[in-house]
């Protein structure tokens, strides 16, 4: 029998695959079917499909928001599906299949695998590889974010508001000049200034007075995000091979990591040693003792492992806040009919009531809630990576790898769900009744604006507002961060006139479905005398 060299093997195989493919066209072309002929198109076509597939999929990366906001509108509440490059994206919109995703096991559906593929904390935050299933190393992080910070803010908010005034007083200040009006003003880039604040306040509320006080740790605080996002990137757009060739040279770039690292590190590692030889002196009342406190009884986290879960959390409050803070700034910049509403809440007695319960003050409260309505940080949320095959009940398809997520800006902009979506009304989640008693030389009145048919509070979850993402796997840390939010911006409000200095300037970019301040826009600050 002769054995066949290589090229006279390669000539069979090409043949008996031309002689297949011939098979098929021709079956296609006598049995003249439908089938056959949809088959024929459907092989001709593929490379066609294929490479206007890969196109959409680097595209996406460039102009993501309106391709999911256009797929959103040709769908019509049905499922469909967007391609990046290293994703498919699974869109649905019913709160029926959002509860589906919800109920799904997170062995199956996994928000955790989902942030581990969109953050590459391997490479971006210091080595910290966590596994793709939620809880397998235990979930008391979100015990110490929903209840044991939130019911520590009470204690902190009048010591936040004094330092964070102090602070904002100073940026403003350094930049103050006088124009050809005679008036003096300050020009700051609003961006970097908001990121201040927010690393300010995320320093003390999470490590105390010490931290904050630690130059180097607050220098490399200011730079991780944009370190981060852009090392998350980097890795995700490579070929798997070379990512750990790529994150060694990256490491070298992104310092801030190590520089957080270690200065947490030191902390961490003093507390653990208190905790493993049973000392019960000092109480400490921060995100590091909440952390150790509520991991694992049984395999209680080493100083390693609390380091890597406060960075992870520092990463998504300060990204969130800082963004949301700075549209909110010019929203107030692009709407400053608002200011005087605002100011007569704030100037109440409601703004003593709110630093001690850390809720209240309504009218701020949907004033953020709106601007983070049209402006929102993502325009997909619910993330959740199939770690196994999953069918939704209509016959939607994720296979592993696959994300399911909601359209979160299409959605939060659907006038079927917001009357007049498109426009901005600071009030709309307010009761009318709360509107209709403020004194009437502070519009708008209930009759004045647009409002929702049913009042709703910031951080409220469910029905079509999904800045915190849906259901059990909603934000735990977004007590906190609305309190935050509105102590920055009310300092902003009481303090200053605000307006943008060029207002026609575009104010925003954006990266994949993220939309990001730019940090060249400049805000005109006016000090005004408190009543």
């Amino acid at each position: 029998m002769k054995v066949l060299t290589f090229n006279e093997s390669a000539r069979v195989a090409v043949a008996l695959c031309s002689a297949s493919v011939v098979t098929a066209i021709t079956t296609a072309l006598t049995t003249k079917t439908l089938s056959g002929y949809s088959f024929l198109i459907h092989v001709l076509t593929w490379p066609i499909r294929y490479i206007t597939q890969r196109i959409s999929a680097w595209i996406f990366l460039f102009n993501g928001p309106q391709m999911i906001q256009s797929a959103f509108d040709k769908a019509g509440g049905k499922p469909f599906e967007l391609f990046a490059p290293d994703i498919r994206c699974v869109f649905i919109s019913s709160s029926d299949q959002i509860k589906e995703l919800d109920s799904a096991p997170d062995t199956v559906l996994s928000l955790q695998a989902a942030s581990k593929q969109m953050l590459q904390p391997k490479y971006s935050m210091h080595g910290f590889n966590w596994f793709d299933r939620r809880g397998t190393e235990g979930v008391g992080f979100i015990r110490a974010l929903r209840t044991l910070l939130t019911n520590h803010l009470p204690a902190i908010m009048p010591d936040l508001r004094i330092v964070l005034t102090t602070k904002l007083r100073s940026l403003v200040s350094a930049h103050r000049q006088k124009f050809s009006s005679g008036k003096e003003a300050s020009e700051l880039a609003i961006y970097p200034m908001i990121v201040q604040l927010v690393v300010l306040a995320n320093s003390l509320s999470f490590f105390g007075s010490d931290l904050a006080k630690n130059e180097k740790f607050m220098t490399a605080a200011l730079s991780y995000v944009e370190e981060t996002i852009l090392v998350a990137e980097i890795i995700r757009l490579l070929p798997r091979f070379l990512h750990p060739l790529a994150g060694k040279l990256l490491r070298g770039f992104a310092t801030s990591q190590a520089a957080i690292y270690d200065a947490l590190m030191v902390t961490a590692e003093e507390r653990v040693r208190e905790r493993d030889l049973g000392h019960r002196g000092k109480k400490y009342n921060d995100c590091i003792q909440w952390i150790m406190e509520t991991s694992p009884k049984a395999n209680p986290w080493s100083a390693q492992r609390v380091v890597f879960e406060l960075i992870a959390i520092w990463f998504g409050s300060v990204h969130a806040m800082s963004t949301t803070i700075t549209f909110c700034i010019e929203d107030l910049c692009l709407h400053p009919e608002y200011a005087a509403p605002l100011r007569h809440e704030l100037q109440s007695l409601q703004y003593a009531d709110f630093e001690t319960k850390a809720r209240g003050l309504p009218l701020l409260d949907s004033f953020i809630k709106e601007s983070a309505r049209l402006t929102p940080v993502e325009s997909l949320s619910t993330r959740r990576q199939a770690l196994q095959p999953f069918t939704l009940a209509d016959g939607t398809h994720l296979n592993v790898g696959d994300w399911a997520c909601t359209p979160v800006r299409a959605l939060m902009q659907d006038p079927r769900h917001y009357p007049s979506a498109l426009s901005f009304h600071g009030f709309r989640f307010v009761e009318p009744s709360y509107l209709d008693s403020l004194p009437s030389e502070y519009p708008p009145s209930s009759t004045q604006q647009v409002l929702q048919p049913e009042p709703s509070k910031l951080t409220d979850v469910g029905g079509s507002f999904h800045v915190w993402g849906t259901g059990r796997m909603a934000c735990p840390g977004r007590f906190y961060a609305a309190a935050i939010m509105k102590i920055i911006v009310a300092q902003v409000v009481l303090d200053y006139e605000v307006e943008l200095v060029d207002p026609e300037k575009g104010r925003w970019w954006q990266w994949r479905s993220t939309v990001l301040p730019r940090e060249s826009t400049m805000v005109r600050f006016t000090e005004r005398e408190r009543c």
